[in-house]
């Protein structure tokens, strides 16, 4: 599968299981680890994905309000199409997570993208919104990274900001009809892209969605930190920002 997609590091199945699991950032491991839980738990039968998605009425009329997250956490019973999802997981949720200023960080992006695509699933009739949010995560990753050079099946090779295209023709070819979960992903991921890094470069830094100080001191155990003592992450946001114009 990393064949599929190449240009990366760390494939899975390279390090003792036990060291992958815990090297892995925690908002993507737990991610990670729910998804193949929940995949387990319903090729057992002990769960039905009528159980699992995600329902306006469901969820505010009858108070089942677990779909929140198992809409996030399904992506089908064990098979290829689920290992498919974990490796994106993997990859470019892990990445994206490592290069954040913080967990509060990483994790808000999460939140904000969680929330914008519960509200817009029903205008779409979106159930399962696992592929989506990891749409919107690969998004962010690409153009982030827009000179990161990717091979796909080995006959195809292009630039990272090519890639969430590159995955919605397939799914086209694929399946048939238009990815609209997918398009939904780029859509939101664009919208943080544009406020995180683009719109900082004109507007003195100033950052929209950036998480407030008492999300971040969900995740400190010290006194606050200031913004310049993060981790280093930070400096990467603000040199994709300088570069943001060269990549719209």
């Amino acid at each position: 599968m990393a064949a599929m997609l190449g240009a990366g590091d760390g494939a899975l199945g390279q390090i003792p299981l036990e060291q992958w699991f815990f090297d892995t950032p925690v908002c993507t491991r737990w991610w990670t680890t729910a998804t193949v839980v929940t995949g387990v738990l319903v090729q057992c039968h002990i769960l039905t994905p009528f159980q699992l998605f995600y329902s306006f009425r469901a969820v505010f009329h009858k108070n089942q309000y677990w779909r929140l997250l198992s809409t996030f956490v399904y992506f089908g019973p064990l098979s290829f199409n689920l290992l498919f999802h974990i490796f994106f997981m993997q990859r470019y949720a892990r990445m994206l997570e490592d290069s954040a200023a913080s967990v509060a960080h990483f994790s808000w992006l999460l939140l904000y993208a969680a929330v914008c695509l519960l509200c817009i699933a029903p205008l779409f009739s979106m159930a399962f919104l696992g592929t989506t949010l990891s749409s919107t995560l690969v998004y962010i990753w690409s153009r982030r990274n827009p000179d990161v050079r990717l091979s796909f099946l080995g006959l195809l090779v292009f630039r990272a900001p090519w890639l969430p295209w590159v995955l919605i023709a397939f799914s086209l070819v694929l399946h048939g009809h238009t990815p609209k979960d997918e398009i939904a992903g780029v859509v939101v991921g664009h919208i943080w892209y544009f406020f995180s890094d683009i719109y900082p470069s004109t507007h003195h830094g100033r950052r929209p969605l950036e998480p407030p100080r008492w999300w971040i001191r969900l995740f400190e155990r010290g006194p606050d930190v200031p913004t310049t003592e993060m981790h280093a992450g930070a400096m990467h946001r603000d040199l994709a920002a300088a570069a943001a114009p060269e990549v719209r």
